[in-house]
């Protein structure tokens, strides 16, 4: 599956949170999220490892009961049924992958921008 950047077909996921998945393989699926300043990600925990990568803005992750503040270019990694929030500093966009694939996100493939 080949994805083409586009800025459309964003989903509200929730208050000051859009998405659109990206990819799907058969172990990954890769989201990107665009986050509004001030919104919070309330704290939760799923059977999903997730990976994420800052493409812009600042957002403090909490972890567990550990605090970090992320900027632009700075990475992570959440290990299954981990408990983390977010709290979005300054408008953010993030891209995350989960392993193995969000049933709930397939939803918001972007098949628009898209080739297999």
């Amino acid at each position: 599956m080949i994805n083409r950047h586009s800025d459309k077909n964003f989903q509200k996921l929730m208050e000051g949170n859009q998405i659109k998945t990206l990819v799907l393989g058969e172990a990954t699926l890769m989201t990107e999220f665009k986050l509004s300043k001030n919104a919070i990600l309330p704290r939760h925990s799923h059977p999903y490892e997730q990976t994420g990568y800052l493409i812009s803005g600042t957002i403090v992750l909490h972890i567990e009961e550990k605090k970090y503040e992320m900027k632009k270019g700075d990475s992570w990694c959440i290990h299954k049924n981990i408990s983390h929030q977010a709290d979005v500093v300054e408008d953010s966009i993030v891209l995350e992958i989960f392993s193995p694939p969000r049933e709930d996100y397939k939803k918001y493939l972007d098949t628009d921008s898209f080739t297999l």
